[in-house]
């Protein structure tokens, strides 16, 4: 699977334009949350700059699917603050929940928390089918 990551980037990581909108892409499963933090270039194709990953610890893994997710974006979020604070930043997730949880108060106090820590951000959540959603799932799968 790593080969294959290697491969579909051609081994080469992307450097920041601070004129282009950002895409975060995030994923939770059972036991790892990941990032990918992605750029448009002139042609149009997204391109990688960052991937990240994150074991989570037995308390985590017992948390609900939305929570994972909501702590994915926000774990990744403060990972890639440096580059994407002040820019309009697309959270792309395959949690379909997720993008309504900067839309309306939630009634988990912890998942309200994180609501509040994401307004730092210019924030835009967007779901994708998890078919179309494979790197982050990838990472994900990777870190068992």
């Amino acid at each position: 699977m790593k080969l294959a990551l290697q491969e579909a980037t051609e081994n080469v990581l992307y450097i920041i334009d601070q004129n282009r909108e950002f895409n975060l892409l995030v994923d939770a499963s059972d036991h790892t949350v990941a990032e990918v933090l992605k750029q448009f270039s002139d042609e149009g194709v997204e391109r990688p700059i960052a991937f990240f990953s994150w074991k989570l610890n037995k308390t985590q893994q017992g948390w609900s699917t939305v929570e994972k997710e909501a702590y994915a974006a926000l774990r990744a979020l403060q990972r890639v603050k440096q580059w994407v604070f002040g820019h309009r930043i697309f959270v792309i997730c395959d949690h379909n929940p997720l993008i309504y949880l900067t839309e309306s108060a939630p009634k988990s106090a912890k998942l309200l928390r994180w609501a509040l820590a994401l307004q730092q951000f210019d924030v835009v959540f967007q779901y994708r089918a998890g078919n179309a959603h494979v790197v982050p799932d990838l990472l994900t799968r990777m870190c068992k």
